[in-house]
């Protein structure tokens, strides 16, 4: 892969590297930045925008390109604007400088997971649009907050707002993963997740002294969380943080139109696609429990996976190829035919 020079930059790329400049890094995101940064873009690219709190502090933000046909259900592109925390002694560059290499490689938190694929999308749909193109269906893009500590305060409250049910989505790409091959991965479901919280109570004292009944004794070598709690005796509790009971999945077959076309559009692309189960947990869950089927896919293959890792980087030719295969992918699903469920 080759880089162009700091002269020769694209403007993608600049744009991209604008966007990983902001702080948007848990536990303290700068929200704000993210919100004013797209507010922007929609006034640039003449999309609307639409921003929705769903808890003190945390917006979403919707930029929607309307569609031909209002009677059909919408294209949904979801991200998420927050990262995960750095440890910066561990990166070879400052994580939120949004460094690149003499090789192309841009070295930021959030580079792969996900904003990448926010401007992917943004700069998808600003290519379609300068060329003159308008589709049938509304294409909706919403950035999200929250979702890398649970999405509890963003798309977990967004989908049960009279806001998101007026989207009228039909279908919703999220994020994926990189994938280190020439294939790209794609994920039609993901795992359950359960975060636990276990409260154990005792008595306290110093390390060096023998003290019976202490907390971390009740906590020792039990099999099961629930016979934790009956075997370790009084003052032992358990608390789900997060306990996700309803794993829904995309079909991916031909009884799918979304994902024919999806998958037509990666064929004559020649694109090699591997479907799996997304081995986290990404705002797709939320999405698919109130019945809008979800594709999650980052167009990042030949790339190391590096998400939450110390040097999160992406080569800018990778990131450009996204943009290339978004701007065949929009169409293709802002095109397909009327279905039942659009009535």
């Amino acid at each position: 892969m080759t880089s162009k020079g700091p002269e020769e930059e694209h403007p993608s790329v600049t744009l991209f590297r604008q966007y990983l400049r902001i702080r948007t890094v848990q536990p303290k995101p700068d929200y704000g930045a993210a919100v004013a940064f797209f507010e922007e873009r929609a006034r640039q690219l003449g999309l609307g925008c639409q921003k929705v709190e769903v808890a003190p502090g945390y917006v979403v933000t919707v930029l929607t390109w309307p569609g031909t046909n209002p009677a059909l259900s919408s294209i949904l592109l979801n991200s998420h604007t927050d990262v995960v925390p750095v440890f910066k002694e561990h990166w070879s560059h400052d994580p939120f400088e949004a460094f690149k290499d003499s090789e192309g490689y841009i070295y930021a938190r959030g580079a792969q997971d996900m904003k990448c694929v926010s401007i992917q999308y943004l700069e998808a749909v600003r290519r379609l649009k300068v060329e003159g193109h308008r589709f049938p269906r509304t294409i909706h893009m919403t950035f999200v907050p929250d979702e890398e500590v649970g999405g509890h305060q963003g798309m977990e409250l967004f989908v049960q707002r009279p806001e998101f049910q007026a989207l009228r989505a039909g279908f919703a790409l999220d994020e994926g993963i990189a994938n280190p091959t020439d294939a790209f991965t794609v994920f039609y479901s993901e795992r359950s997740p359960w975060w636990v919280r276990v409260t154990s109570t005792g008595r306290p004292g110093h390390g060096s002294l023998f003290i019976e009944d202490t907390a971390a004794e009740k906590l020792a070598f039990e099999e099961q969380l629930q016979s934790w709690c009956q075997a370790a005796g009084e003052g032992v509790t358990l608390e789900f943080a997060q306990k996700w009971m309803h794993p829904q999945v995309t079909p991916t077959d031909g009884s799918n139109p979304w994902w024919a076309a999806f998958s037509r559009v990666c064929k004559d692309m020649n694109l090699s696609l591997e479907p799996e189960i997304m081995p986290a947990a990404t705002d797709s869950r939320f999405i698919r429990a109130v019945g809008v089927p979800a594709l999650g896919f980052s167009p990042l293959n030949r790339t190391p996976v590096l998400l939450h890792d110390h040097d999160e980087r992406l080569h800018e030719a990778v990131f450009l190829r996204g943009v290339d295969i978004y701007t065949r992918l929009l169409p293709a699903l802002a095109s397909v035919p009327a279905l039942p469920s659009d009535s």
